[in-house]
Order: structure tokens, then sequence, then C-alpha cells
């Protein structure tokens, strides 16, 4: 008999996970509350422009690659990516630029013509140990469903990532190899994005910019979000019962199990086994029953959130690259200050603009602007962000200007702010999109699991949970999810792909 599965969510995890069930012979529903799939990965379309509203940047598409592999299909068929070449434009206090090219030997020559022959053969040097690092720890830590954390305890492997500086704190590991304080700040910021600062953080982290400025970033025609749609498509190929439009309000709970999800039309929908694809803390706490929450859920820390600004404008940014990163004049005091709980005092922040890859995605002759500027979460600085949307958006435009963009007050035909209120509504634990930070006590198997132990059938998948946070990290969750599920069934196959 085929087994029933429900994916509440359609996010990324929630995609991945239900493509490999539905390949594996499982009977997949998928309920989504919004009108269309993506989870973070939304679309805002205003004034003809189309705003991604969750990630902007996409690395590792071997791990799209091998889920459409998984279903019998080609990738390429369906999504159209493009390795992009600066990854970043990154800008620096003292005017400075560096361009991240998009090979290593392009890397290496830009900062050759930059930071002189002895910094690039440097580069190449960090180059082979991040890749070092990353293969230590794919397999091993990432791409792996944890029983306890007796598994970690593995002298071999654990040499292993100790040799590489797996467990020293990454901005000394960084600058170990690199003497440019450009490249060194270039390979640790990515550190924020999960969580920590990079004087905090355990080298092992620094597999984030491994994947980001080593294996490349990939621009999409018609931006991040048609990963999501693509994903989408390729869910109802595989057989996948689809259903957006749909909030789900509870999961069924009988004899300790869950037996089915309830939505809010009023429709009981069975299952055997529920992923649950929402903010893993949320999902315990509306979803489920009071008591199922483990005591470490209650007690997360969360990550730093950010404000996003959308704008949409009727002409090109002057001088953009696809992504932009501006660094600020004290770099370390940006971290202190949101990890504290202030606003930064003087400000790094990103600037994406999409329309150099797709510009499909504004009117003719216009551009899309993504802003993130880092700030503080809910748990650590409850401020009344509501009040502070406009001023954000008046000092974004600002800030641009002063960056050399062009007039783009002036410019500006329609925006969109988005506050950690804004997050904490879209239903993000603390108002961060960037989940439960990755403390060592929050990572692997000390981050909260994808079973959950107290309700029988039910498995967790996205950020919330094992691997993290991260485009890559999230599809591997889906797959973890799904691995995760086939237990639960008694076994039955859910193929997996090949590991990277």
């Amino acid at each position: 008999m085929r087994r029933r599965v429900v994916v509440v969510g359609a996010g990324f995890g929630g995609l991945a996970a239900a493509v490999r069930l539905a390949a594996g012979g499982c009977d997949v529903t998928v309920l989504e509350r919004e009108a269309v799939a993506g989870g973070r990965a939304g679309r805002l379309e205003q004034a003809g422009f189309a705003f991604d509203t969750g990630p902007s940047v996409l690395t590792m598409p071997e791990l799209l690659d091998e889920l459409f592999a998984v279903a019998g299909e080609e990738r390429r068929d369906h999504l159209a990516l493009v390795r992009l070449d600066p990854a970043y434009r990154a800008v620096f206090h003292d005017g400075s630029e560096l361009a991240v090219r998009g090979s290593l030997e392009a890397f290496a020559a830009e900062v050759h013509a930059t930071c002189g022959a002895a910094e690039a053969d440097r580069l190449r040097r960090l180059a082979a140990r991040l890749e070092a690092l990353y293969e230590a720890e794919f397999g091993t830590f990432i791409d792996r469903n944890f029983t306890s954390a007796l598994a970690l305890a593995r002298p071999t492997q654990m040499a292993r990532l100790a040799r590489l500086g797996g467990f020293r704190r990454l901005h000394p590991l960084v600058a170990s190899h690199l003497t440019d304080w450009r490249l060194i700040r270039l390979f640790t910021f990515q550190a924020m994005y999960a969580g920590m600062s990079p004087y905090r953080a355990l080298g092992v982290y620094a597999v984030i910019a491994y994947m980001d400025m080593i294996r490349g970033v990939y621009g999409v025609r018609g931006g991040v979000h048609a990963v999501a749609a693509a994903l989408a498509g390729l869910a109802v190929r595989a057989g996948v019962d689809l259903r957006l439009s749909t909030p789900v309000t509870q999961v069924e709970v009988a004899g300790g199990r869950a037996v089915a999800v309830r939505t809010a039309g009023g429709e009981r929908v069975p299952a055997d086994v529920v992923v649950l694809n929402p903010d893993l803390p949320v999902a315990y706490h509306d979803l489920l029953p009071a008591a199922a929450a483990p005591r470490r859920v209650h007690r997360l820390r969360y990550s730093p959130s950010c404000v996003v600004v959308h704008l949409g404008l009727d002409r090109p940014l002057d001088g953009a690259a696809h992504h932009n990163i501006h660094f600020a004049r004290n770099y370390r005091a940006g971290f202190d200050d949101i990890l504290a709980g202030r606003p930064q005092g003087d400000p790094s922040w990103f600037l994406s603009v999409p329309t150099l890859t797709d510009p499909a995605l504004a009117p003719p002759g216009g551009a899309v602007g993504f802003y993130l500027l880092p700030c503080p979460n809910l748990q650590t600085a409850p401020l009344d962000w509501d009040a502070r949307a406009a001023a954000e958006l008046q000092a974004a435009q600002e800030r641009l200007e002063r960056a050399g963009y062009g007039r783009v007050n002036a410019a500006t035909v329609t925006s969109a702010v988005v506050t950690p209120a804004d997050w904490a509504r879209a239903g993000m634990a603390a108002g961060t999109p960037f989940a439960a930070s990755h403390h060592f006590v929050q990572t692997g198997p000390f981050r909260p699991a994808n079973v959950a132990p107290k309700v029988g059938g039910v498995v967790f998948t996205g950020s919330g949970t094992v691997p993290g946070v991260g485009v890559p990290m999230v599809l591997v969750s889906g797959k973890l999810a799904a691995e995760r599920a086939q237990t639960l069934l008694g076994g039955q196959r859910v193929p997996a792909g090949g590991r990277r």
C-alpha cells in the first residue's frame, strides 16, 4: 500500500522532500498557505517590477541538478542559471574595490593586480585549504542525519578537521592565510548569516565562504523565485498534489503520533508522516501540541535579522554589479553592535541588482534593487520597526546615492520595506529570516532535530533544523527529511541522489 505523506509548506526544503518522497513511491500532498510556492523565496510584484522576497544569492547549483535527476529530469530544461562574473563587487571605506571573479584563476589575477603576486598565491593556498575543509565536512557533518551527539565522536574525522583549522576561530584562520585586510573581510563576512561574529565563529564555517567565493555564485533567469517555481513544477510532474492558498492550522495527533493535518478551510488530510517546512520553533508552537517542543527549542538563540528595501527604479544603477557588498570602516564594530542588540553605527550593507542578469524583472529601461542591511533580531532588540520603516527607506536611498549609484530617490517608481517585524508576521521566530544561530551548541546533532522526539511521524525541514541556513543547506535539509520519513514509513526507498 502506498504511504501518505503530507508536507506543510512549499519552501525549498518542503519541495525537495516532496520530490524525493514522490519519486520513492509515496502519495505526497503539499499544503502551502500562500498563493505561490517558494516559502521565503517568494515573489512581490508592484508597478510592473518583480522582486524576490527572500534569498538573492544562489550557490551550489549541483544540488538542484541532483534533485531534478532524482525525478528523471534535467535541471537545464526547466531553469536557466548563469555563473556571475563578477560574483561580487566589493567596495571598501577607503574607496578601493575588489571584484570576486567567476573562476579562481580570474579571481587570483584580480588579486594579483590589486594586492600583489604574493597575496594571489596566498589566495590559491586558502582556496585549497577551504576545499579540503569542505570535503572533510560535507558528507560527515552536513549531508547527514545524526542519531545522537555521540555521532560526532569519530577520532579520525575530528583530527582531520582540527588539522585543517576547523576548530580555530574563523577570522584568525583566514588571516593566517591572507594578509590583505580587504580579502580577509571578503572571506569572513558570511559568518553574520550563520548568526555569529567571524571573531567568535569556528573555522568550520569557512565552508560558507568556500561555497560563495570559490565554488561560484549564480544568477537565475526570472530571479531566485524562479527556482521555487521550477521545483514546484518538478514536484507536480513527479506526482505531488500541490495545493496553494491552503493554510494548515493543526497537526492532528492520536495515540502519540501524527495522523492527519487540519486546514483553515476545515479539511482533514490523513497522513502516515507529516513533514513540516515552517520555521521550526513556529511549527512547534502553532501546529503541534503544547508539550511537543523539546526544551532546547524554547532556549534557542537566533541569528541577526535584516532590513530589506525593494526598489523599483526607472533607470539603471550607475556602476552596479549583480551583487555589491559595501564594507564599513570599522568592520568588527558592526558585528559587535548587532550581536549586542544595537543597530550598526557604521554599517556594512549589501545591494543586489537582479535586472543585470534578467532585465525582464523590470519595465523597459528600469532596474530592480534589493538592499539589505543587517540588524538585530527581535530577541535581542524588540524595537518598534513599524515606526522606523519609512526612515529605513530614506536611509537606503541616501546611502545608495552616497555610494555613487546615481539619483536613486528621483528614480524610485515603487518600493517596499521589510523589517524584523515583517519577518515575524511572516512566521519567522525572533523576526529573522536566518533562523536559529549556528553556535556550536546549535549545530549538527545539537541543532533542533528534524524528527519530533515527543510526537511520532513528524519530520522537519528548512533552515531551523539540520543542517542549517542558506539555500544549499535547506535543499540538503529536504533530502535529510525525506530520509527520516523513509525510516518512519518502515524503510520505503527514497531516492537520495549522489553525495557532493
